[in-house]
């Protein structure tokens, strides 16, 4: 008999994706897929149950199933659909957590379990180190929002990996996930028309391509490799940095530099309308930038990300069209201006050239 995997969160669009995903691998017989509501794409052969982890039936759809691998993607920092606003996610990222760590100490056939965490847990403030360890603390934890759900969802796993020795416990802390599919709110800010951004800040961002977000999440639920452990806490991003007016050129968006109270009047206008939810932690995250080492990744875990972080913006920019300054026009622009500026800038000195003195003069 393979393995048998519970993954929830399953109607959203990536962790639809690892269900179909983790089908394929050969030691595994069979997925199922948990969420409160069903997933709007298929999702292959999987079964899918319907139910909410915030609610103590996941236990027995885990004694039921015979689950041994349990993949927690039900984290998140936006709800999904008409689900309900941000009370409701953070009971799911919270309360559902619990509930189904509870099921999980419950169930003698669980042996693995895998959560999809965020480098949000170290939030993001101006005294933070240039780059942070899976060991290094925050200078200042998130005060609310998404960043305080998974330093409370950490706590909480911790909390279950000393009452079950005997279950592989790994917690992936993902950088900023983009790809040609993204839905995150991240993504969102990006596919403004223009970019509101802090004055006199230009932050440092990471990102990892949804693909390799994919892979590494089934190498975390398979038994691990000869020579790496797929055991603890392990930082996820793809190689490099991008500055946050690198990503906007990138883009051929223009930004719109405001001080800090006008940016934060601006997404609380946002998020009212619907357009973008533009959070507090995000706008932080915005101002003073975040940059993990990816060590621990490569040497332990023994995953190599296929895109760096520069990889992932362009495939992400490639799917959202071109901007009010697209690139390659800007380009284009900039070579004519170059072309015609030196022919102009020689005119003076040949005029200076023939006429002599008085033009001389005047143009010393």
């Amino acid at each position: 008999m393979g393995k048998v995997v519970l993954v929830t969160g399953a109607a959203r669009q990536l962790a639809g994706r690892f269900v179909r995903r983790i089908q394929r691998d050969p030691d595994v017989d069979r997925v199922i897929g948990v969420d409160a509501v069903p997933p709007e794409r298929h999702l292959g052969g999987a079964e899918f149950l319907k139910a909410d982890i915030r609610h103590p039936t996941i236990a027995r759809v885990l004694a039921e199933t015979g689950v041994d691998t349990v993949v927690h993607m039900d984290i998140n920092g936006t709800p999904l659909g008409s689900r309900g606003g941000r009370a409701v996610v953070k009971e799911t990222n919270v309360i559902g957590t619990m509930q189904l760590l509870g099921a999980c100490q419950k169930a003698p056939n669980v042996q693995r379990l895998v959560v999809k965490s965020s480098t949000s847990v170290y939030g993001s403030a101006p005294r933070d180190p240039a780059v942070f360890t899976e060991t290094t603390p925050p200078k200042s934890l998130p005060g609310g929002g998404f960043a305080k759900d998974a330093v409370e969802v950490e706590g909480y796993v911790r909390g279950f990996a000393r009452r079950r020795p005997d279950v592989a416990v790994c917690v992936l802390r993902f950088a900023n996930i983009l790809g040609p599919c993204a839905d995150s709110p991240l993504a969102e800010y990006f596919s403004l028309p223009v970019l509101p951004t802090v004055l006199g800040y230009d932050p440092r961002l990471q990102f990892v391509h949804e693909d390799d977000a994919i892979e590494v999440l089934r190498i975390a639920a398979s038994a691990p490799r000869r020579g790496t452990l797929n055991s603890g806490t392990f930082n996820i991003a793809g190689d490099g940095v991008l500055l946050l007016s690198q990503t906007s050129r990138r883009l051929g968006r223009p930004t719109l530099p405001l001080f800090l109270p006008t940016v934060m009047w601006a997404g609380t206008a946002l998020r009212a309308i619907g357009i973008s939810d533009f959070s507090p932690e995000q706008i932080r995250m915005l101002t003073h930038g975040r940059v993990v080492q990816t060590t621990q990744m490569r040497e332990t875990l023994g995953f190599q990300p296929q895109y760096t972080t520069a990889e992932t913006f362009a495939e992400f920019a490639g799917s959202r069209g071109p901007g009010l300054l697209p690139p390659e026009s800007l380009a284009r622009t900039v070579d004519r201006l170059a072309a015609v500026l030196p022919a102009r800038a020689a005119r003076p000195s040949e005029e200076f050239t023939h006429d002599g003195g008085r033009q001389g003069h005047s143009l010393r």
